[in-house]
């Protein structure tokens, strides 16, 4: 697999960094692999180590004011796909899902048939029925990528954090239905998906223009596309 980092600043996508080489230095000093121009990163500020292809640790090399992943202060720690790690004002996401994933927030939106939903209709016949329908998107309202828009363009997509696939989005000939994936393996207790405020029940429900997606704090809001 193909480890890389997208760096942001206040929303913004500033540049891609593919984890080729064993190690990836940040800082403010130009000597490091990646300088950041940021009065509030140390000079040797962090480093990303690849052990293996597909395991990836970040290091805080006493910094100053720190490093963070997913909000929480790390002297070292292994990365997960999605992770989000904070230096200084900006933002590292890590993929590490080959080289065909696009970038995806914390909270991820990928169009595939979930393995948990067996039951589906068959993929392609479902695809060419809803040709020329309505066309719904997801409006990322917070994070790095507030304001980004995801076309909900194949039959199936699913939602989830870090990784972790935690509700399905189907479209329909009429309509688009959002019901959770049943699975809770690797899943904190506390995640859950929140619709307008209210945890995600078992039934699929119907999504209406303005409905709110939540995923551990992070929101996407359903529209359709005129």
């Amino acid at each position: 697999m193909n480890s890389k980092l997208i760096l942001t600043l206040d929303g913004e996508i500033i540049n891609e960094h593919l984890l080729k080489t064993e190690t990836l230095s940040i800082g403010r000093k130009y000597v490091n692999d990646v300088q950041l121009n940021d009065l509030t990163v140390s000079g040797r500020h962090a480093m990303f180590c690849r052990v293996q292809p597909d395991q990836v640790f970040v290091e805080d090399l006493g910094s100053t004011n720190g490093t963070l992943v997913n909000g929480n202060h790390i002297k070292k720690t292994a990365l997960r796909h999605g992770d989000i790690i904070q230096i200084g004002h900006h933002q590292f996401t890590f993929l590490n899902e080959g080289s065909e994933a696009q970038y995806e927030p914390t909270m991820f939106i990928k169009a595939e048939l979930d393995e948990t939903q067996m039951v589906l209709p068959d993929w392609e016949s479902r695809e060419e029925s809803i040709k020329g329908q309505p066309l719904a998107g997801l409006r990322t309202l917070n994070g790095p990528l507030a304001r980004t828009v995801m076309e909900l363009r194949k039959p199936f997509s699913t939602i989830g954090f870090q990784g972790h696939k935690m509700a399905l989005i189907s479209r329909g000939l009429d309509s688009y239905t959002i019901s959770p994936v049943a699975t809770t393996k690797n899943r904190r207790s506390s995640d859950h998906v929140l619709l307008n405020g209210e945890e995600l029940g078992p039934a699929a429900v119907a999504l209406k223009p303005e409905d709110v997606i939540s995923i551990s704090g992070f929101e996407v809001e359903f529209y359709f596309i005129h």
